[in-house]
């Protein structure tokens, strides 16, 4: 079956002020678009040099499918990681993700400012990602470079930031650190809670 994009869970405007509509939109529309679209179309090159053994590209495409396909699960986690500001979501974490980062972090002052240096200081476009860890029952704070690089094996994320400019430069410009402080009044913390519960098992 082919991957398809997911519906935003919330109008464009939603996010406003913090994220503007126009950004969403073509964010979303476009910029996701376009990675369920590559994924699609590697899978199926792959299919067909399986079919055929030519096997001669298979480097290339699978290049393909790890770049969009990374874009394409980095992405739908980001859209449910917010929700409008409105709804109770910004602020400090709540239920087991807090008490977890407050055992890993010490509290949860210095897991944000951790996350918010990381997030402003990765080189060129990529992500900044709060991950569990199940080898050793740990939170663990991570950036990726194009979706795939820079990352650890074994990791299920629980919160990404998209600091890729076409996530903010709209609005932001060269301002990603401003991106950044305001991205956290949009941070849905149930939807991290019930990630942090499903990688637990």
């Amino acid at each position: 079956m082919a991957h398809e994009l997911p519906a935003l869970p919330y109008p464009y405007d939603a996010l406003e002020p913090n994220i503007d509509a126009q950004t969403m939109k073509l964010h979303h529309d476009l910029h996701h678009k376009s990675y369920v679209d590559g994924l699609n179309k590697a899978e199926q090159k792959l299919t067909e040099a399986r079919q055929s053994g030519d096997l001669a590209l298979v480097k290339h495409w699978e290049r393909e499918c790890a770049f969009h396909g990374s874009g394409h699960f980095l992405h739908c986690a980001f859209w449910t990681n917010m929700a409008p500001a409105n709804a109770g979501c910004g602020g400090a974490p709540t239920g087991e993700i807090a008490k977890k980062i407050g055992s890993d972090f010490g509290n949860w002052e210095g897991c944000k400012k951790q996350f918010t240096a990381a997030a402003t200081t990765v080189e060129g476009s990529g992500w900044c990602i709060l991950c569990y860890r199940p080898m050793d029952d740990k939170l663990t704070i991570l950036t990726a470079e194009k979706h795939q690089n820079l990352t650890q094996w074994g990791v299920i994320p629980l919160l990404c930031l998209d600091v890729w400019e076409h996530a903010y430069y709209l609005k932001y410009q060269n301002r990603r650190p401003e991106y950044v402080n305001n991205w956290w009044n949009v941070v849905n913390w149930k939807d991290v809670n019930n990630r942090y519960h499903k990688a637990k098992g």
